[in-house]
Formats: C-alpha cells, structure tokens, sequence
C-alpha cells in the first residue's frame, strides 16, 4: 500500500498492485486495473518512487 495525497489535500492509501498506468496530463493520473481513476498530487516519478520502496519492502530480509 502507498499513501498519496488527493488534489483537495485528503490522504488516500492505494494498494500499488492494482495500479495499470500512471499519467502527468499536467495532473498526475494513476489508473487502476479496475478502471478506477485517481487524481493525486504527487508526480509520476513520485508514485513510481513509492511504488519502488513498497515493493522493496515486500521482499526485505531482516537476517533473522
């Protein structure tokens, strides 16, 4: 899950799995594979950075 910021300034968490596409039109545009549009604050490099991290996170090996 990522957390992005709505134009109106609202928090949102998504979950970066259902993610399709992401789009600056000059407002960033995050589609998800159900359809779903969202319009955040972030920029494209932005998500895809989150996106990153998160999926890092998913495969971090603590060494325990």
């Amino acid at each position: 899950m990522i957390e992005l910021t709505r134009l109106n300034g609202t928090n949102i968490i998504i979950n970066a799995e259902m993610i399709e596409m992401v789009e600056e039109t000059p407002d960033t545009v995050i589609t998800l594979n159900t359809g779903k549009k969202i319009i955040v604050k972030e920029s494209r490099q932005d998500v895809k950075n989150l996106v990153i991290s998160y999926k890092r996170s998913l495969f971090a090996f603590d060494g325990e």
